[in-house]
């Protein structure tokens, strides 16, 4: 083999070495520009130094330009680059995916919605459903989107009352795993009302107070039996079959507020006949023309363990109706606010007849200067103490607007919530 073309480890290392020597300093006095060698503190570095260089082999050559390199050889190295080195050390890219949905829990609905966009890894990360648990949409206006996004999250608590929804256009049909939701007196659809309930198969607690529903809207409120808290005031739209299906299928329900529907004395029959002895709190009132002593006679032998009744409103309702109340041996709380043919007089006997009472609301019945008579024939029993109804409402009506408690639903809040 030609000299010149003899590999690297053939090469006498004595010779390379001398000749390297020999060559030095007449290769720095004419150094071309844009010498490889550049950077070191010689242009040749000893053969044992390139064994030791990383990945020398591929930088290694043999030059046998010049009339210098004519009888001896020598090798030309050039260092590595470096590459550059993050200042930080640590990117968000070397973060698992468990830290920061650590991290992203903390964040608002709004940071979160930004680092959704930052690239399709944290858009992924941001919408994970541990995070969407619970949101709070009160209030939204053009709500509907922002909805659909929310469902698509398996949400499982939604607040969303007093909004305002447009039409629903879902393309996922899949269930819903909604278990608390509060869309009360809000302007929706009754179709976009239909497209969600009709998902909905593990409902516990459920406000749609002030909703056009339907009887689709009922029946599928049949397919989720453990619904136990069920708000339905001032709702309208659906028949009394159809109401009497849900009672039978939801036999969980514990609290039950459906007063000042839009109802027959149909439909109130289909109540007192058809409402599971779980029931303990109870709004039936609003129906003055409606509910009878007959009905109220029903209702006390269907559901023996009520300690919360709320009558107002029960025009047809007088004393004799009291015997009858007395079976509910639990009876806390009675509300007959409103009831005119109930004398003052039988008001007295209450505490006679209901030793477990604590609360008895008779607004419209007692002026303020009996009043003051009454309590004192009834020390222990507070008096119009609650004027508005809490029974199966995610959000009392008495409590103060704006405070922190405004925000809770049933008593716990959204992680997530829109702020205005």
């Amino acid at each position: 083999m030609h000299k010149t073309s003899m590999p690297l480890q053939d090469l006498p290392s004595l010779n390379v070495q001398s000749s390297m020597l020999s060559q030095s300093k007449r290769i720095n006095k004419r150094k071309p520009k844009g010498c490889l060698g550049e950077g070191l503190d010689t242009d040749c570095t000893p053969v044992e130094l390139l064994h030791q260089w990383p990945h020398a082999h591929k930088h290694q050559r043999l030059n046998s330009k010049g009339k210098e390199n004519e009888d001896d050889q020598f090798i030309l190295g050039r260092r590595a680059r470096r590459k550059k080195e993050s200042n930080s050390g640590i990117t968000w890219d070397h973060l698992p995916d468990e830290l920061l949905l650590g991290i992203f829990f903390y964040l608002p609905l709004h940071d979160l919605l930004r680092m959704s966009v930052v690239c399709k890894r944290l858009h992924r990360l941001a919408f994970d459903e541990c995070l969407w648990h619970s949101v709070d949409l009160e209030g939204l206006t053009h709500a509907g989107r922002a909805l659909q996004q929310v469902l698509k999250t398996r949400v499982r608590r939604l607040r969303c009352p007093r909004s305002f929804v447009e039409e629903l256009h879902f393309t996922d049909t899949g269930p819903l795993q909604i278990v608390q939701l509060d869309l009360s007196n809000s302007i929706i659809p009754t179709s976009a009302l239909e497209s969600i309930i009709c998902r909905c198969r593990v409902l516990e607690y459920l406000s749609l107070e002030g909703l056009q529903l339907s009887d689709n809207i009922i029946n599928s409120l049949a397919m989720n039996p453990n619904i136990q808290l069920l708000n339905l005031s001032g709702c309208s739209g659906f028949s009394a079959s159809s109401l009497a299906d849900m009672l039978k299928s939801c036999s969980s329900i514990e609290q039950l507020n459906i007063s000042w529907c839009e109802f027959s004395n149909d439909h109130v029959k289909s109540i007192v006949h058809n409402l599971s002895s779980c029931v303990t709190q109870l709004n039936i009132g609003g129906y003055r023309e409606s509910l009878t002593l007959d009905d109220v006679k029903v209702l006390v032998e269907r559901c023996p363990c009520i300690q919360t009744l709320d009558l107002s409103d029960s025009t047809l309702l007088m004393a004799d109706s009291f015997p009858v109340l007395t079976q509910l041996e639990n009876l806390q709380h009675l509300s007959l606010s409103r009831c005119y043919h109930i004398h003052l007089a039988a008001l007295t006997d209450l505490t006679k007849m209901f030793p477990s009472l604590c609360l008895l609301d008779v607004f419209g019945l007692v002026n303020d200067s009996h009043m003051t008579s009454l309590k004192k024939e009834m020390p222990r029993v507070g008096i119009n103490t609650r004027p508005f109804s809490s029974i199966a409402r995610p959000t009392p009506a008495n409590r103060l607007v704006g405070s922190l408690n405004d925000h809770t639903m049933w008593n716990r809040k959204c992680r997530l919530r829109f702020r205005h």
